[in-house]
């Protein structure tokens, strides 16, 4: 069968980074993609969500970012990716859900149902948004109300009448109470106190925090997200949540769900109509468990002291929006890198062969 240079799975926006940097390398790679048309994860996102709402969205290489203003970001992002991919004619296969990556003989094997591709080198720009981590407690299989993780929310209108507790310390949680808060009766729950800052998010801020996600995965410990490490921050559009008390309201962690509320480990009870669990992803990398990547602390070690993508235990993998890199800004960066890491490996597989 033909073999590619390299395969990137996933077409968000680290895949089609890495994809224009292939190209301008002459590499010969194809892309993999889950969905059936352009955008990636933000196809999926909620309608109320906007361009001026997201954090922003950070320019793919050779193109300007799209603008900062009222049009629904699940139609504006998913656009501005289909015009880069047919602008720079990328390679783009789709649909395509990769089942796992496998090695046959040096050669990688990446099955997605009877269909395969092999290859070289491989790229896994998977992201996050398919792996919502949902925590256990005790008693939610009992809840007779609705229970929701980010990427089920259908936005705050469907929310009006009902009393909703949001779940998480995040910054998606605190967006949904800011949206909430001025419809409905919404509270607010955190495993551990909120981290707030109230000075501006500079560069340096942001180094700083990526540096902490760096430090994990050099020792090949599970990535936490660059936003767990920036602290939380009320933007304009919050501030009426923030003036009807629900941020200094919060409560921490109930110890059980009832059918009609949560409780308390002190006995109180609070009953409520939905639970928002706005808990975060998990890196989706389930597709490479053939490969054992994984490092004995549980995450995968990556090279340059975190600040890489390619994978300690096999150079031929690189993995992009992992860890320091998930996030629009670091993703572009990182589809760099690791077409620079393929182009690496390729040369000194060629070398060994002559």
């Amino acid at each position: 069968m033909d073999i590619f240079d390299s395969v990137v799975i996933g077409a968000g926006q680290a895949g089609l980074s890495t994809s224009y940097h292939l190209s301008r390398l002459g590499i010969r790679h194809v892309v993999l993609d889950a969905d059936d048309e352009p955008g990636g994860a933000w196809r999926h996102r909620w309608d109320a969500l906007t361009m001026r709402d997201v954090h922003g969205v950070a320019e793919l290489p050779g193109e300007a970012a799209p603008p900062r203003d009222a049009q629904r970001a699940n139609i504006a992002v998913p656009a501005y990716f289909a015009a880069y991919e047919k602008r720079h004619r990328l390679p783009i296969v789709r649909p395509v859900r990769a089942d796992r990556v496998d090695d046959d003989g040096g050669v990688l094997v990446v099955h997605a149902g009877e269909r395969e591709w092999r290859t070289k080198t491989l790229v896994s720009a998977t992201g996050t948004w398919t792996h919502p981590f949902l925590p256990h407690y005790p008693g939610m299989e009992t809840f007779l109300g609705e229970q929701l993780h980010t990427v089920d929310y259908p936005g705050p209108e469907h929310f009006i009448g009902k009393r909703v507790l949001v779940v998480g310390g995040g910054a998606s949680a605190v967006q949904f109470l800011g949206a909430l808060a001025p419809l409905t009766q919404v509270s607010w729950v955190t495993r551990r106190e909120p981290v707030w800052r109230d000075d501006d998010f500079t560069p340096e801020a942001g180094a700083a925090a990526v540096a902490l996600v760096e430090q994990r995965v050099a020792q090949g410990l599970p990535p936490q997200s660059v936003v767990s490490v920036t602290g939380l921050m009320l933007r304009p559009q919050e501030r009426e949540a923030e003036r009807l008390g629900v941020y200094a309201a919060r409560r921490p962690m109930f110890e059980r769900i009832e059918p009609d509320g949560v409780r308390w480990a002190d006995g109180a009870f609070e009953r409520v109509d939905a639970i928002l669990w706005a808990t975060g992803f998990r890196p989706a990398i389930g597709h490479l468990a053939p490969l054992h990547l994984r490092s004995a602390a549980g995450g995968i070690q990556l090279d340059r002291h975190g600040r890489g993508t390619t994978a300690v235990a096999d150079p031929r993998i690189q993995l992009v929006g992992y860890g320091p890199s998930a996030s629009t800004i670091g993703a572009n960066r990182a589809g760099r890198s690791a077409a620079k890491g393929v182009q690496r490996m390729l040369a000194a597989e060629l070398s060994a062969t002559h």
